[in-house]
């Protein structure tokens, strides 16, 4: 996992609530053996629609997907986050996540990063009005600020959370932050347990 201090990108307003990861990423996508290739699988149903919001060319190479409430609920599925992080996200604004998704993300390195509803709404009124308007999401201080509008609103993030996003760790690293426990562990367990 890569580290996560600051991001800075403009953003999607993706003004749907009640987002499962179904609709993330739908089932049959599922069955892949890589864990690549995904993005092609995001929003897949929507997709289909001309009209949805990441058909729209204003808001190409953006790195922010700014959602409603009760983000990724659903199934627990890692592909959700892989397919959001491959089309090039890097977090994910939004009133709410389910615990799994938000667990997951953590684990992954996408941000999730909760905001109320009514900075949520600001954001996607910035946006509509300029599409290129500059979001920053600074995970050392946990603020999101967006200067063209005055924006500057806090988020709660666990410490140990925070911890991995800012050195980069996933489950295996913090593991092997452990490496001389570990080596000092199986070196007095007696020979006839290895």
């Amino acid at each position: 996992m890569k580290q996560v201090r600051i991001i800075t990108g403009t953003a999607i307003p993706l003004k749907r609530s009640d987002v499962d990861t179904d609709q993330i990423i739908p089932a049959e996508w599922l069955k892949r053996v890589e864990r690549t290739g995904f993005e092609k699988g995001l929003f897949a149903t929507w997709r289909d629609d001309r009209n949805f919001v990441l058909n729209d060319e204003r808001y190409a190479g953006a790195s922010i997907l700014v959602a409603g409430p009760s983000f990724g609920v659903g199934s627990s599925r890692e592909h959700a986050v892989w397919a959001i992080q491959q089309y090039g996200f890097d977090a994910v604004i939004a009133p709410s996540f389910s615990d799994i998704f938000r667990n997951n993300c953590t684990k992954n390195g996408l941000a999730p990063v909760a905001l109320s509803n009514e900075a949520v709404t600001r954001i996607w009124d910035a946006i509509d009005e300029d599409p290129n308007v500059e979001i920053t999401i600074d995970m050392e201080r946990l603020l999101v600020e967006i200067p063209a509008i005055g924006l500057v609103e806090s988020f709660p993030m666990e410490a140990q959370n925070q911890y991995r996003y800012l050195n980069g760790l996933d489950d295996v690293g913090i593991t092997l932050g452990h490496a001389d426990e570990i080596d000092s562990y199986e070196a007095s367990r007696p020979a006839w347990l290895h």
